[in-house]
Formats: structure tokens, sequence, C-alpha cells
């Protein structure tokens, strides 16, 4: 009887830690699937980026098309984030197009009839739009990259992530001057007023008393 008693304990407990390492591994799977999925709305978002610049860079040129390094600059940075192949060139290409937008932007100021133009106006919406849904696909990507990268460095999850190649995930960062939405306000202020020059007190004849 105690023979019996002893073999249900231990299968009891191989049972439990059974459970316990298929949980830590299914763990795992389910967090690489996660990562996985939360890139594909960052993807799609890039590349829905990169599909508005032509359009753009071709309303500027009929304005602008001595802008040429402004210009060129913009499609290079285009191509980068189309050639990116992991998430962190991504995010550096990404980051480096949003720079390049913003000289653009800058540059649009110095022609009134381009900053009315109604496609420029349009595609500025659709970037500025776009750029917002890469931030919160950014925020929500990151989210599960830091939870599934804990699983892979903690124990005792990290002897499966070893023992079954479970790398960790890189992640998607903005610089901090690009965390801001590429939004260029086109509003015509009137320029500040120059200050009065200050008006000297009469001078006080030689010879009296002020």
């Amino acid at each position: 009887m105690a023979i019996l008693i002893t073999a249900i304990v231990i299968i009891a407990v191989v049972a439990v830690i059974g459970f316990i390492l298929v949980g830590m591994y299914n763990g795992l799977v389910q967090g690489r699937l996660r990562v996985r999925e939360a890139w594909s709305g960052i993807d799609v978002q890039l590349k829905r980026r990169a599909s508005l610049i032509p359009n753009l860079v071709e309303t500027v040129k009929g304005y602008a098309a001595h802008e040429r390094e402004v210009l060129e600059n913009v499609t290079r940075a285009r191509a980068m984030l189309q050639q990116a192949g992991t998430p962190a060139q991504a995010a550096e290409a990404n980051n480096m197009l949003t720079q390049t937008l913003r000289s653009l932007f800058a540059v649009a100021e110095n022609y009134p009839n381009l900053k009315a133009n109604e496609n420029f106006l349009r595609l500025q919406e659709e970037l500025a739009d776009t750029e917002d849904k890469i931030a919160y696909a950014r925020q929500f990507y990151n989210t599960n990259v830091l939870s599934y990268n804990t699983k892979t460095q903690t124990f005792p999850s990290v002897i499966f992530a070893n023992m079954f190649g479970f790398k960790p995930e890189e992640f998607f960062e903005a610089e901090a001057e690009a965390r801001e939405d590429v939004h260029v306000s086109f509003a015509t202020t009137a320029p500040a007023a120059s200050p009065a020059p200050p008006t000297n007190p009469p001078a006080t004849p030689p010879g009296t008393s002020a």
C-alpha cells in the first residue's frame, strides 16, 4: 500500500512538473507569435507611409524643383525604409524619414502656392495620420517585445528559451526628436511688432538743477 501511495505521489509530481514545463514552452511560443503579429501592424503603416512619398515629392517638385537636395534626402530615406530588414533598421530609417519630411515641410513654408495646394495638404494630413498610427503600433509592439524578452531572460523559462532557440526580439525605438508628430502649421501669423526705441530724456541745460 505504501508503495502504491509513493508511486501515485511521484506520478502526480511528475505530472505537475510536466504541466509547468509545457506551460512555459507554450508561453514562449505565444509571446513570440504576439510579437510577430504586433510587428505586422507597424509594417503595414510603414509601407503606407512609404507609398505616400513619391506623390509628395512630385507635388513639391511642381513648385520647388530647385530644392533638389531636400527632395533627394526624402527619396533616399524612403529607400532605406523599404530596404530595412530588422525592426532596428526600420526604426532608424523611419526616424530619418521623419527628419527629412520636417525639412521638406519647412521648405514648403517659402512657397505659398504649394502650401495652398489641395494635394499637398491632403498628403500632409495622411502622413500625419500614418505617423500617429505608427506611434500606437510601436507602443503595442514594444509592450509585447518586453513581455516576451522577459520570459527569454528570466528563470526558469530562460532554460527553455536557450534549449529551443527562442531569441530576444528587437524593440522599435523612436529618437527623441522624432517622437513628435509630423504636424506643420501653415497658418500665417503676423510678424511681431518691433519694440519702440527707448525715449531719451531731454538733456538738462548746464548750470540748472534737475
